[in-house]
């Protein structure tokens, strides 16, 4: 998905919502910049803002991910499996890496869970500011090594491994000792 179709869902539900870029940057504790960015598709989208703008709007992340409005299951075959987003973290100086995030389950409006493969290359940068948000997140590792930051802890996933956790205490996901990486990822986040 480009990031001016999640920007235009953006403002669609801001304006349903009689909310102006200040009022959504305050409910969500983002800058306005950061909001009036992704509206434009001059930003591109971090998981973490995202999710705080959909509990802002009370609406699914999948809401502003997804292109397909289908009510059957969500099958994806290999071949199907499309780049949603390009996400790389925006709000902060960060070695979380570029992210690329493959959605398994676009198309079904209902869910109440996220799933994505995401692939990490890392960026080279050093700074490790941990965000939280509401919600739980399962990863399980598939290629290269993935590096969770956990409140004071760090836990490096390898392939064949998983870690689940309350996404409310600040982490931050990112590729381990400069190596890309790829893991499976389920995100819940309430409504």
């Amino acid at each position: 998905m480009s990031d001016n179709k999640l920007g235009s869902k953006i403002t669609t539900l801001r304006n349903a919502h009689h909310l102006s870029r200040q009022d959504l940057a305050d409910r969500c504790g983002c800058s306005v910049s950061t909001i009036e960015g992704l509206e434009a598709g001059e930003l591109p989208a971090s998981l973490a803002p995202l999710i705080k703008i959909t509990r802002a709007l009370g609406v699914r992340l999948g809401t502003l991910m997804d292109d397909d409005e289908d009510l059957g299951p969500a099958f994806v075959s290999k071949s199907q499996m499309e780049e949603v987003a390009r996400l790389k973290n925006l709000e902060t100086s960060s070695d979380a890496g570029d992210l690329s995030y493959f959605s398994l389950a676009a198309g079904h409006p209902s869910r109440h869970m996220d799933p994505f493969v995401i692939a990490i290359t890392p960026s080279g940068e050093t700074n490790h500011e941990l965000v939280g948000h509401e919600g739980e997140e399962w990863l399980y590792g598939m290629e290269g090594q993935v590096e969770i930051e956990y409140g004071k802890d760090v836990y490096v996933l390898g392939p064949g491994e998983s870690i689940y956790y309350d996404s409310i205490v600040p982490h931050q996901v990112r590729a381990h000792d400069g190596q890309n990486a790829k893991f499976l990822a389920v995100v819940y986040t309430p409504i």
